[in-house]
């Protein structure tokens, strides 16, 4: 039977699928990363390998794949990570885990606005250090979110979603752009078409949710945030390349935002140490689709991809070029 090899820990429900159609499975169970040489020594062995999101599946580790490597299977439902022209030219098919995470990632998204919002950390460790010694009506005030502008820079499903959040539980006024219209959600949201520009003037809340591709990299700069309101906060879960992460440090040192959340960054998983010492900021480590279930479906779907290439019929998440 086809010999897989996974990079790194996928839900058992996943593995215990592929292991009933008996596929024999290998796992990197380190902590550790595999590096290039050992990614290309997995190319040359198996017929399949699952990969991560930080697994740089280049042209270079490509070319290292054997003859009978039919399928990568990429367990996120992003895959700027794997360079999808050389597998074609490989003849290997490139599957993610699409729509999966949707739900989790605008529960998050809503998590980061409201956390910024109401300065919950910085409350948090003002109590844990000390700090709180009587009532202070003064103390850590904020604006209420309710009816404050939220502007929504890509229009998938995620954002979709953080829209609902927005005008349903907060009636934010809710600006979007995405490639186009989208008349189901003006009407469900009251939500107005804008351009990218607009938003970052009128928004309250700047929330991103685009993939990463040439046009989306750095679409978030200085000039960008020169535009921003000064009180402001931006959120970013959809990936770190998206904002110039040189840019934002400036930002927030000269007060041009508010603040900021981030649970992914343009050097990941380096992050600029002027990021680490700001208290207007949040940090985190790249889980905003961290949940059971959707973890679960992920590695469902990343195994059957796996099963319906091996049996002759087209994945479900087929990444086409």
């Amino acid at each position: 039977m086809p010999s897989i090899y996974i990079t790194g820990k996928i839900a058992q429900s996943g593995i215990t699928l592929l292991e009933s159609r008996g596929f024999e499975i290998n796992v990197n169970t380190s902590e550790v990363d595999l590096n290039s040489a050992q990614l290309k020594e997995i190319f040359s062995k198996y017929d399949a390998v699952v990969t991560m999101i930080n697994n740089k599946i280049d042209k270079e580790i490509l070319s290292s794949a054997s003859k009978n490597l039919k399928i990568i299977a990429n367990y996120a439902v992003g895959y700027d990570n794997i360079d999808i022209s050389a597998a074609s030219q490989k003849n290997i098919v490139v599957c993610n885990t699409p729509g999966v995470a949707s739900e989790s990632v605008a529960e998050y998204t809503f998590a980061l606005i409201t956390s910024l919002n109401k300065h919950l950390f910085a409350a948090d460790q003002f109590v844990r250090t000390g700090k709180f010694t009587k009532f202070d009506p003064d103390l850590f005030l904020s604006k209420q979110l309710w009816g404050q502008t939220i502007g929504i820079i890509g229009l998938g499903r995620i954002g979709t979603f953080v829209g609902q959040i927005a005008y349903g539980g907060f009636r934010m006024k809710v600006l979007y752009f995405d490639v186009k219209p989208a008349e189901d959600f003006e009407l469900l949201c009251e939500a107005k078409f804008s351009d990218v520009e607009t938003i970052l003037k009128e928004s309250d809340v700047v929330t991103l949710h685009v993939p990463l591709t040439g046009k989306t990299k750095h679409l978030i700069s200085k000039n960008e945030f020169k535009m921003m309101r000064k009180s402001a906060i931006l959120v970013n879960t959809c990936r770190g390349p998206v904002v110039d992460e040189e840019a934002l440090v400036w930002a927030l040192s000269e007060n041009e935002i508010a603040g900021c959340g981030l649970d992914v960054f343009e050097h990941e998983p380096q992050i600029s140490k002027e990021l680490m010492t700001k208290e207007n900021v949040i940090l985190t480590p790249h889980t905003a689709s961290a949940t059971y279930e959707t973890r679960e479906k992920m590695s469902a779907i990343t195994a059957q991809n796996i099963i319906d290439v091996f049996g002759g019929k087209e994945p479900f998440g087929l990444v086409i070029e």
